[in-house]
């Protein structure tokens, strides 16, 4: 990963986290315990805090910042899609916010809720918890099911599970010139329900 101090302030990161390489973190950042951080992930926190709470994801391409003086906070468990932006905002626990979404200034995910792809949520509005908001600007079309709420949280649990397994398979390498015969595919990582609990740094959800 790229990490600057930023007056003297100097990014978190907490032992069981991963952090890409290519991500880039700056000033008063704090990556909490089993997150995930992508590639190009940009997490600038010279205007105010950037926190990743235990167990959420950063995806890649992610950006998060700050007007002066406010905060980017992801909760616990929250999930955030390749190519979202925060700034200033709040995303509560077990929340998603869907790929390329944009969620502005003092606005506030609720807890559970899933925000849709490409949504953008205007400063300072406010998603109820357990709810589906789509568009832009992002509006509630409806409540979200027992059902929906634990497929985000088995989703979240899969970036849990990278996150532990990617410090021993991600490695430097070169581009093959042609696929070898009889090519190995890639093994997602199995989603583990007692992921947090065995890690010793969370509540089951």
């Amino acid at each position: 990963m790229s990490v600057w101090s930023w007056d003297g302030v100097v990014p978190v990161v907490d032992p069981t986290a991963f952090v890409h390489p290519d991500a880039v973190l700056i000033g008063d950042v704090i990556i909490g315990p089993g997150c995930y951080v992508g590639a190009g992930a940009v997490l600038r926190g010279d205007f105010g805090r950037i926190t990743l709470c235990a167990g959420s994801n950063f995806q890649e391409t992610c950006v998060a910042h700050a007007f002066p003086g406010k905060d980017v906070l992801v909760e616990e468990l929250g999930h955030i899609g390749h190519g979202a932006v925060l700034h200033g905002c709040r995303v509560g626990r077990n929340a998603m916010v869907g790929m390329n979404a944009v969620v502005m200034d003092e606005a506030v995910i609720g807890e559970n809720s899933i925000l849709g792809a490409a949504a953008f949520v205007k400063a300072g509005a406010q998603i109820p918890p357990d709810s589906m908001a789509v568009g832009s600007p992002a509006k509630v079309i409806r409540q979200l099911s027992a059902e929906e709420i634990d497929w985000k949280r088995r989703g979240t649990g899969v970036y849990q599970q990278l996150a532990i397994e990617a410090p021993a398979k991600l490695a430097p390498a070169q581009p093959l010139r042609a696929p070898e015969p009889d090519r190995r595919r890639v093994k997602a990582p199995e989603y583990d329900p007692l992921v947090l609990e065995r890690r010793g740094f969370s509540e089951r959800p």
